[in-house]
């Protein structure tokens, strides 16, 4: 046990996971590749958890940080600030929410525990519908709304939460449905769950499930749940802590692949959009964001610093059209991938789009999964100088592919290949 990993296991939670046998201490990054600590070189699939979006060390985020820290690096959300009004407004059009307000956090779990405290507050109810399968942060009111055994630790909540069926399209009782198929039995019980119902305050669903393995439903699915809920005044809030910023190549929010019923009511945001500074956020209608009657604030959210960094990476993102690259590299990449795990037995299924590709794992005979196999792969693509990430409902047997948006078509068939040989090292 090298002695950092020592002090760690010292000092740190048990419970505060970290990958491989042997843990790797990163020391710096550049563009899509990163080093550790003994020197070597890997390229980066998973950016720190979706979070470094655009590139290691962009210069312009860096130039932006330095020049801001070097003026004033925080000062609350009780003075006025510029880069936080600028970004505020930038995102409040990009959202595509009518009279949008924008409330920033420091990370995604606290975006979505805002969210849930808007929702509640205007609809007076507690109750909130959540996906089976999800994952939405690890405070205690989003572990409440988790719908994955593996990340949620207690069942003691402020909420009563119910799951609905549907964002998983591969397992659970419609499987084998078609997608037209599917999407009517999701209604179906979606509409006899709220039947059964009180008051209910909103529906918290990710457009692609990130730590479940990026699974999604057939498109359309949330604009039929959306036709439902108006019908029942309950709020949709789309959770794109890790399908914002164009990262599934086809739109920039995840929630557009269900635009027929338009925007969601709320939306929360993180990860990328700061480059891996610690920023969050909500988006919201007007009266939903004001319907609180007591005071708030943030003493971090909308740091100075954070803001600086935050404009400076979305200007860069749309400026280079990296929704564009996730389009087209990331297309390349996952027809890549499936050709690589063609014939692997133990590959059940290539998911994804844009550059947030899964690639599930089970025995080929049961069906079962199979969090082995994904280990193994996990540290075959590291001894070869690749880093990718897991998940998945079932036991983390869902490997997870998330390189940043500026990535490559070169970079897409080298890490393409260390996974082709991972796979078939099985």
């Amino acid at each position: 046990m090298n002695s950092l990993y020592a002090r760690h296991r010292s000092v740190l939670p048990d419970w505060l996971a970290l990958y491989y046998r042997e843990p790797i201490e990163i020391t710096h990054g550049e563009g899509r590749h990163v080093w550790d600590a003994e020197g070597r070189r890997y390229l980066d699939f998973f950016g720190g958890i979706l979070t470094t979006m655009t590139a290691h060390a962009l210069p312009e985020v860096t130039k932006a940080v330095a020049e801001q820290a070097g003026r004033i690096v925080h000062s609350s959300t009780l003075y006025l600030n510029r880069p936080m009004v600028e970004l505020a407004e930038r995102i409040a059009t990009l959202s595509g929410i009518p009279d949008a307000r924008v409330f920033f956090t420091t990370s995604g779990t606290e975006a979505n525990d805002t969210a849930l405290l808007l929702a509640t507050a205007y609809r007076g109810s507690n109750q909130i519908l959540a996906m089976r399968n999800s994952y939405h942060g690890r405070s205690f009111s989003t572990v409440g709304v988790t719908g994955n055994r593996s990340w949620s630790p207690t069942g003691l909540s402020p909420l009563q939460t119910l799951y609905v069926h549907g964002a998983v399209r591969g397992r659970g009782p419609f499987a084998g449905l078609s997608d037209e198929r599917f999407t009517e039995a999701a209604v179906a019980d979606l509409e006899d769950l709220l039947g059964h119902t009180h008051r209910t305050a909103a529906l918290i669903a990710e457009p692609i499930q990130g730590v479940g393995g990026f699974t999604s439903p057939p498109d359309g699915l949330y604009a039929a749940f959306r036709r439902v809920l108006d019908r029942h005044g309950v709020l949709w809030i789309s959770d794109e802590v890790q399908t914002g910023w164009g990262r599934t190549g086809e739109h920039f929010w995840g929630w557009q692949a269900h635009g027929q019923a338009g925007p969601p009511d709320l939306l929360t945001f993180a990860k990328g959009i700061g480059n891996g500074m610690s920023i969050g956020g909500v988006v919201a209608r007007a009266e939903i964001m004001n319907c609180l009657d007591a005071n708030s604030i943030s003493t971090f959210g909308g740091s100075p610093v954070t803001m600086a960094a935050g404009l400076a990476n979305l200007g860069y993102l749309l400026d280079h059209d990296l929704q564009g690259n996730a389009r087209r590299v990331g297309g390349l990449l996952i027809e890549r991938l499936r050709a690589a795990a063609a014939g692997v037995d133990l590959v059940r299924e290539v998911r994804g789009r844009g550059l947030m590709i899964g690639i599930e794992l089970a025995d080929p005979v049961t069906g079962a999964a199979a969090p082995e196999a994904a280990s193994a792969v996990l540290e075959k693509a590291r001894e070869n100088g690749l880093l990718i990430g897991k998940g998945g409902g079932h036991d983390t047997s869902s490997l997870r592919v998330a390189p940043p948006l500026s990535l490559t078509v070169a970079e897409a068939e080298e890490g393409a290949a260390v996974l082709e040989q991972a796979l078939r090292s099985l």
